[in-house]
């Protein structure tokens, strides 16, 4: 592929969209595109960069560009039969990705949770100690022109991961998710399978997954995770409301003591991962000790703010092992105080392929709320009810609305997880309102 130095994005506030526009744009290509006008928390890194987004229209498609397609958008979108018409270049998202990584050392992380917290514990660890370029999928990317290594989500959905052949792969887990594309979860595990057969030098992949310990691949897999079976393990693990320390081992001897000041036992897995490709790779040791303390998260995972007497999070997760990661994080954190889970599912057939492990997974929270299912562009109408949902939790749950939040004010001195891949952050928004418009009413 011949790389032009005109980059247009159809559907430019895609998170992945938006970080591969940025990429570029660091790499000094001129970078523009297009897309709805409803502000997206992508948007913030593209306007900060001086990047220029356009509504959709025809006429915004110039000779000279190279089209990079989001894959939410068919074929007959007006913008891509304009540049199809005019003779341009058009390449979807994901196989632009897939020619792009060969011009470096690039790590695919994969799975169907955890990838984005992995992907920018990676990015942030290498960046701090190597020339890196990397591509989150909270809409985070990041170009140099000098970069070795390339660190990249990359996403199961669709099977839009098996454009990438990667040099290495770090695989967090294999569960059910996507139920609108993929039949069962064996059909989920062919794809990873296939995936991993297109690795080039090797694989990191979570030992503590049943599924995972199935893949075949063409070079060895090293497993990590809490067991001594696992190629790379940890041993006294201690977790308090500041963190998480714990001595990994490789290969049966102790490497080195490691601290996280993150919560809950999927960051510590995370981190196994990103020490162990460190380690395939010959970095210092001692630098990534200093780089895995200085980690501050990404985007809308347990991203915290104070409001009044309040713990506010936000947080993406939106299937039952990510609700139940989270709870955990925050039951660490703030093990004295009431946890309150408000849910807003995404998508009809996730909520009604998952209810019952939805119901479970909120269950482990003190209170819950819900709102109402996140209707995405790929599915508008579903056979089922956010009521539907409420009454697989055996402790109960009220459904809120985002014109009256009033039932969330009598908790006190509490935490209030706001969770979900919609757009739930209205919610949490509505709820920081209320609660600082009542605190200033009462003092």
């Amino acid at each position: 592929m011949t790389f032009e130095e005109v980059y247009y994005f159809v559907g430019i506030k895609g998170s992945g969209m938006s970080a591969l526009a940025m990429i570029l744009h660091g790499k000094g290509f001129k970078v523009s595109g297009s897309d709805v006008e409803t502000y997206f928390f992508t948007q913030k890194g593209l306007d900060d960069k001086g990047i220029t987004i356009y509504p959709f229209d025809k006429e915004n498609i110039k000779p000279g560009m190279t089209v990079i397609a989001g894959n939410a958008f068919s074929d007959d979108h007006e913008e891509i039969v304009k540049a199809k018409e005019m003779g341009l270049t058009v390449i979807r998202y994901h196989n632009f990705i897939g020619e792009f990584i060969k011009n470096y050392t690039s790590i695919g992380i994969t799975g169907s949770h955890g990838k984005t917290s992995t992907t920018g514990l990676l990015a942030h660890v290498l960046g701090g100690i190597e020339p890196t370029s990397y591509l989150i999928g909270d809409g985070t990317g990041f170009g140099r022109e000098d970069a070795e290594f390339f660190v990249l989500e990359a996403c199961e959905y669709r099977r839009h991961f098996l454009a990438y052949s990667p040099d290495y792969a770090i695989i967090t887990n294999i569960d059910f998710d996507h139920p609108d594309y993929y039949k069962n979860i064996e059909d989920v595990f062919h794809a990873f399978d296939e995936f991993s057969s297109q690795v080039k030098k090797g694989i990191i992949a979570c030992g503590e997954d049943p599924c995972l310990r199935k893949l075949s691949s063409n070079y060895p897999i090293i497993f990590y995770g809490f067991s001594e079976d696992n190629d790379v393990f940890v041993r006294d693990v201690v977790k308090n409301t500041s963190g998480s320390s714990f001595d990994v081992y490789i290969k049966g001897e102790k490497y080195g003591h490691f601290s996280i000041p993150s919560y809950g036992n999927h960051n510590i897995l995370n981190s196994i991962a990103v020490i162990t490709f460190c380690w395939l790779e010959g970095i210092d040791k001692e630098q990534v000790q200093a780089q895995l303390e200085t980690f501050g998260g990404v985007k809308r995972r347990f991203t915290e703010k104070k409001v009044a007497d309040m713990v506010v999070i936000d947080d993406y997760a939106h299937h039952p092992s990510e609700i139940k990661a989270t709870i955990d994080a925050a039951t660490q954190k703030y093990p004295d105080k009431e946890i309150i889970a408000v849910f807003q599912p995404h998508t009809f057939t996730r909520t009604i392929a998952l209810m019952d492990d939805f119901g479970e997974a909120l269950n482990l929270a003190d209170s819950v709320y819900l709102c109402d299912i996140f209707s995405s562009a790929r599915e508008q109408t579903g056979k089922v009810s956010i009521e539907d949902l409420a009454g697989k939790i055996a402790k109960g749950a009220e459904v809120l609305q985002l014109n009256n939040m009033s039932p969330l004010l009598k908790h006190k001195n509490a935490v209030v997880l706001f969770m979900g891949a919609g757009d739930v952050q209205k919610f949490g928004t509505a709820y920081e309102d209320l609660l600082s418009y009542s605190t200033k009413r009462m003092s």
